[in-house]
C-alpha cells in the first residue's frame, strides 16, 4: 500500500456534500447526508460501517442505481470532472462497465442461472461493442484465467449454479474487468466466503488494482479486511460520514468514538478474558464415529461419491463451547445437520444425555427436538416468508407449552436484544436484510432454552458490534442455563474468542483439536496453519485497550431482563 501516491494527482471520483434522502415514514430522514471523500486513481478506499450506515447507498449512487423512489437531494458526484448526478441513464449506461464498474455481495442473485459464464462475462463487451467476432470469446477465456479460474474452456460453458461460491465471485470480478474500468466498486465481495478463499480473493482485487491502476472503493464490515488492502478508511454511521484518514492511523488510532467502538468489538486471535472452567459434568452430547457420504449423478451416468464426514468423534459438556472450523466442503455443516436429524447419517452414534439418538424415528425424536436447536446459516431460507416474525418466534414455545402472552413478552425482549426494531414483531421476514435475518433466527433457536445449541456461520454476515452483542449472549446464556455449544465458523477469530476447544475439519475428518491457545498458537497440522496464514489482516491485532465503551454496542439492561425473565 502506497498513501501517499496521490499527494500531487487529482481525484479520479469526488463525493462532495452529497445528501440522499429517504421515503417519509422511516427510521430517519436521510440515508446519507453531507458525505463527502475522495478516489484517487491506484488506491484502496474502504468504506466501513455497520448495516444502515450508508455505505452502500453511496456505492449505488455512483453507479446510478439507487431505487426510483430514492433520489439524491444534495451534492455532486465528480468523475474526471463529470458530475454522475447530473447525467440522464442513457449516459450513465454508456459509463457502466466501460469507465466503473462493480463487484456485488450476492454473485448468486446478480448472475443468471440460465445463461453460461462465457456468456454473461461477454454481455458487457456486446452492450458496448467491444472485442468484436473471435476476439470476444478469447478475452472471456483470458479474464477467466486472470482471476485465476481453472479450466477456463470448460467453465465457458458452465452456469453459475455449478460453481462454488468463490468461483461465482471470480466470474463477477472478471465481468468487471472486462473493459478495464478506471472506477472498481466492491460492495462486500467477500463476506460469504471461507477464509481461504476470501484471501485469495483479496490478493487477487489487490493485484488488479496494482496492475490495472484503478481506483478501488471496498465496502466492508470487516476490519481484518480493512487491514489487509486499504490504503485510505472512511467510517460511516447512519448515514454521517465519521472519521476518514490513512488506514493506520484509523485502525491502530482511532479518533471518533463511534471507531472506537467498533474496534474494540472486533474479536482479536487471542483471547481477552478466561473463560470459566467447563465443571466435569458428564457430556450432554457425545458423537462416535460419525460418517455420512453423498452421492450424486451427472447425466445419469457418471457417479460422484463425497464423503462430506468421516469418522469424526467428539463430545461436548454443558457450559462448554466446541468450536468446529474449516474450509466451504470440510463437513461442518453436514457435521450440524446430522445432529438435528435434518440428514441421514451413514454410521456412527448420536448419544444425547447417554440415549443415541441416530436410530430413533422422527416420531420419537421429536419429543427432544426443542432440546437441540440450531441457528442455520441462511435465515431467509429457514423463515416461513407468510409468517410474521413475531409467530415464528413464537410457535415453537407455544407448542411446548408456553402460554401465547408470555411467549410474545419474551419474544420482544430477544428481538431488542439483537437491535431490531419492536416493530419487526409484526413484520416479515422479505422486510429484512440478510444480517436482520440472521439475527431473528438467532432469536428464534434461543426461544426454546436448548440444553444443545448449534449455530452454523450465525454470526458471520452481522456487523461486528452486533457481533460482539451476540457472543456476548452466547455466553451468558450458557453461563446461566448451562448449554453445549456447538459453534460452526469460518472465522478464527471469532472461534479464538468464544470456544473452550476447537476442531479442525478438512475434507470430512478432524485433522487437529485442541484449546484455543494451542490450536491458533501453536498449530500442528499444516492446514491448521494454512487456515491461520489466510486470516485477514492477521498481522493487525486490535488495539488492547481503545478509549470509550469496553463493549461496543452492548444492551446490558435487555440481557439482564432476559436472564431475570427466563428459567431453565
Amino acid at each position: 500500500m502506497n498513501p501517499s501516491h496521490h499527494t500531487n494527482a487529482a481525484p479520479l471520483l469526488s463525493v462532495r456534500d452529497l445528501s440522499i434522502a429517504l421515503p417519509a415514514g422511516g427510521e430517519r430522514a436521510y440515508a446519507i447526508r453531507n458525505v463527502s471523500y475522495d478516489i484517487y486513481p491506484g488506491e484502496i478506499l474502504c468504506i466501513v460501517g455497520e448495516s444502515g450506515s450508508g455505505k452502500s447507498m453511496s456505492a449505488n449512487a455512483i453507479m446510478g442505481l439507487l431505487p426510483d423512489t430514492i433520489r439524491a437531494q444534495q451534492g455532486s458526484i465528480l468523475f474526471r470532472g463529470l458530475d454522475l448526478l447530473a447525467q440522464d441513464e442513457r449516459t450513465l449506461r454508456g459509463m457502466r462497465g466501460k469507465d466503473m464498474a462493480m463487484i456485488f455481495q450476492e454473485p448468486l442473485s446478480a448472475l443468471n442461472p440460465l445463461a453460461t459464464v462465457g456468456d454473461q462475462v461477454a454481455e458487457v463487451m456486446r452492450v458496448h461493442g467491444a472485442y468484436p467476432g473471435a476476439a470476444r470469446k478469447q478475452r472471456v477465456l483470458d479474464l477467466l484465467g486472470f482471476v485465476g479460474l481453472p479450466e477456463p474452456r470448460m467453465l465457458y460453458h458452465g452456469r453459475p449454479f455449478q460453481l462454488s461460491g468463490g468461483q461465482r465471485q471470480r466470474v463477477m470480478i472478471a465481468m468487471a474487468l472486462a473493459l478495464e474500468p478506471s472506477l472498481l466498486i466492491a460492495d462486500e465481495p467477500t463476506t460469504a466466503l471461507d477464509v481461504t478463499t476470501q484471501a485469495q480473493i483479496l490478493a487477487l482485487i489487490a493485484r488488479i488494482q496494482r496492475e490495472k491502476g484503478m481506483g478501488v472503493m471496498f465496502v466492508t464490515h470487516d476490519f481484518g479486511v480493512v487491514a489487509e488492502i486499504a490504503d485510505r478508511v472512511a467510517v460511516m454511521e447512519k448515514g454521517v460520514l465519521v472519521e476518514q484518514g490513512l488506514a493506520a492511523q484509523i485502525l491502530n488510532a482511532p479518533a471518533h468514538p463511534y471507531t472506537q467502538r467498533l474496534i474494540a468489538a472486533v474479536p482479536h486471535l487471542r483471547r481477552t478474558a478466561a473463560r470459566a472452567t467447563v465443571a466435569a459434568a458428564p457430556p450432554v452430547l457425545e458423537i462416535d464415529g460419525l460418517r455420512k457420504t453423498y452421492v450424486t449423478r451427472h447425466g445419469g451416468w457418471h457417479k460422484r461419491t463425497v464423503q462430506a464426514v468421516d469418522g469424526v468423534s467428539f463430545s461436548v459438556r454443558r457450559g462448554e463451547t466446541l468450536g468446529i472450523v474449516g474450509e466451504s466442503g470440510s463437513g461442518k455443516s453436514t457435521i450440524g445437520k446430522c445432529l438435528l436429524k435434518l440428514t441421514g447419517i451413514d454410521g456412527g452414534a448420536i448419544r444425547f444425555n447417554g440415549v443415541d439418538i441416530a436410530p430413533l424415528i422422527e416420531r420419537r425424536f421429536r419429543t427432544q427436538r426443542k432440546h437441540i436447536q440450531m441457528i442455520f446459516q441462511d435465515p431467509f431460507a429457514s423463515l416461513n416468508p407468510r409468517h410474521t416474525i413475531g409467530r415464528t418466534l413464537c410457535d415453537g414455545p407455544v407448542a411446548n407449552g408456553v402460554p401465547r402472552q408470555q411467549a410474545e413478552r419474551q419474544a420482544r425482549e430477544y428481538l431488542r436484544l439483537v437491535e431490531l426494531d419492536a416493530s419487526a414483531f409484526d413484520r416479515y421476514p422479505n422486510q429484512f436484510s440478510g444480517g436482520q435475518r440472521q439475527r431473528v433466527g438467532i432469536a428464534r433457536a434461543l426461544m426454546l432454552e436448548p440444553q444443545v445449541l448449534v449455530a452454523d456461520e450465525s454470526v458471520s454476515a452481522l456487523d461486528v458490534s452486533v457481533q460482539a452483542q451476540v457472543l456476548k449472549l452466547l455466553q451468558d446464556l450458557q453461563q446461566r442455563l448451562q448449554i453445549g455449544l456447538i459453534f460452526i465458523t469460518h472465522d478464527l477469530r471469532v472461534a479464538a474468542q468464544i470456544c473452550d476447544a476447537v476442531l479442525v475439519m478438512h475434507r470430512g475428518k478432524v485433522v487437529e483439536r485442541g484449546s484455543p491457545a494451542d490450536i491458533f498458537d501453536t498449530p500442528a497440522h499444516p492446514y491448521t496453519r494454512t487456515l491461520i496464514d489466510a486470516i485477514p489482516g492477521r498481522n493487525w491485532q486490535p488495539p488492547m485497550a481503545v478509549p470509550g465503551p469496553a463493549n461496543a454496542g452492548a444492551a446490558p439492561s435487555a440481557d439482564a431482563s432476559i436472564l431475570q425473565q427466563d428459567g431453565p
